[in-house]
């Protein structure tokens, strides 16, 4: 079955004309830097995104480096997308969705996160640690993107997207967050990935460069990413994007991570494992290019009447909200702004710590 799959202006083509397209050009030459082992490499999409892999000279720290992306072809009429990848991985993530976001008219740059990917780090080794990530992704931008950007994070990726954001929200225009591993300290459970970026070699291309276990290790000895303190500070609009058959992490997570960023709506993807971008791109590209699209909705703002939090919310068709109150007898307000049609409700809280399920009714999203 071939999909297309129309926005407005953007016209996604069909997963049918794509592999067509894909097989046609799939015998150009690989960049020098690329490993040999690319030659065993059978998968069309993964050889044509190779053959695009470009390394450019960004500064960190007053050492210059080679960081490795691939980049669009030409500019778009939209905010800039911009890929990043999971635990131990590369742009190739990307190899089946790449090419439906650019032929969605979305200029889409697939970068290298540090200390994995093609970047050249054989001559001098930097520290790959949390902050390095974050400064060699924020000079790539700085250096090359210049725009406000939609930034989408998938599994660790995801962790590294809100690190930036927070760091940076001058750059990040809005966020996806695709099966976001972002609740664990460290690698959590990164390491036990399933193999499907194994497959014909196309996971592992990257580690036969010699630098890869020093870089993979030092990222580790790090401490790794530690950003569930950091996910109320993001205030821009964000997409989360979830596998409904996720058993890598919990979709519980989903609702949870739904439910404390201050501005998020959750798509989940039915008959999809952690991994949405590579096992149902066509979906994947369709939330995202919608995503861009859309006009963002007023916001639903739920306020404690004892002034201790606030939690600024998306109305959506049913929303529950989770909040906890800690030795405090008090009252929550609800308040709608921009909903009249909705009355502002006080729920009262019992003493000791207890979870209220608060029910606000709006727009659809």
């Amino acid at each position: 079955m071939a999909f297309a799959l129309s926005l407005g202006s953007m016209q996604l083509p069909s997963a049918r004309t794509s592999f067509r397209r894909f097989r046609a050009s799939a015998g150009g030459e690989f960049p020098s830097f690329i490993p040999k082992q690319v030659e065993n490499i059978k998968d069309t999409f993964a050889r044509k995104l190779v053959s695009r892999i470009e390394r450019l000279p960004v500064d960190l720290s007053g050492t210059r480096l080679m960081a490795s992306c691939v980049k669009p072809v030409l500019s778009g009429k939209t905010s800039p997308v911009v890929l990043l990848h999971g635990f131990d991985s590369s742009c190739l993530e990307w190899r089946y969705a790449y090419p439906l976001l650019e032929e969605a008219g979305l200029e889409a740059w697939a970068v290298d996160v540090l200390g994995w990917g093609f970047s050249d780090l054989e001559e001098n080794l930097p520290s790959c640690d949390v902050e390095s990530k974050r400064e060699c992704l924020y000079q790539m931008w700085k250096s090359y993107i210049k725009k406000p950007m939609i930034l989408v994070g998938p599994s660790l990726g995801a962790a590294l997207a809100i690190d930036f954001t927070v760091a940076h929200p001058e750059a990040v225009e809005k966020l996806v967050l695709i099966d976001a591993s972002v609740y664990a300290e460290g690698t959590g459970k990164m390491s036990t990935l399933p193999k499907v970026l194994a497959y014909a070699g196309i996971g592992s291309l990257h580690c036969q460069f010699p630098w890869w276990e020093d870089a993979t290790v030092d990222f580790m000895r790090s401490g790794g990413f530690n950003v569930s303190n950091q996910i109320e500070q993001v205030n821009q609009r964000t997409l989360i994007i979830w596998g409904q058959d996720d058993r890598i992490i919990d979709s519980k997570l989903a609702v949870r991570l739904h439910c404390e960023l201050p501005n998020a709506i959750l798509r989940q993807i039915p008959d999809c494992g952690h991994l949405p971008h590579v096992e149902k791109p066509v979906d994947v590209v369709k939330l995202i290019a919608e995503f861009i699209m859309e006009e963002s909705p007023p916001q639903a703002r739920c306020t404690l009447a004892n002034g201790h939090t606030t939690i600024p919310v998306i109305c959506k068709t049913v929303t529950f909200i989770l909040v906890e109150f800690i030795n405090h007898s008090s009252s929550l307000t609800v308040s709608l702004k921009g909903r009249d049609q909705v009355k502002p409700r006080i729920l009262p809280c019992q003493h000791h710590t207890t979870a209220i399920g608060i029910l606000l009714v709006g727009d659809k999203g």
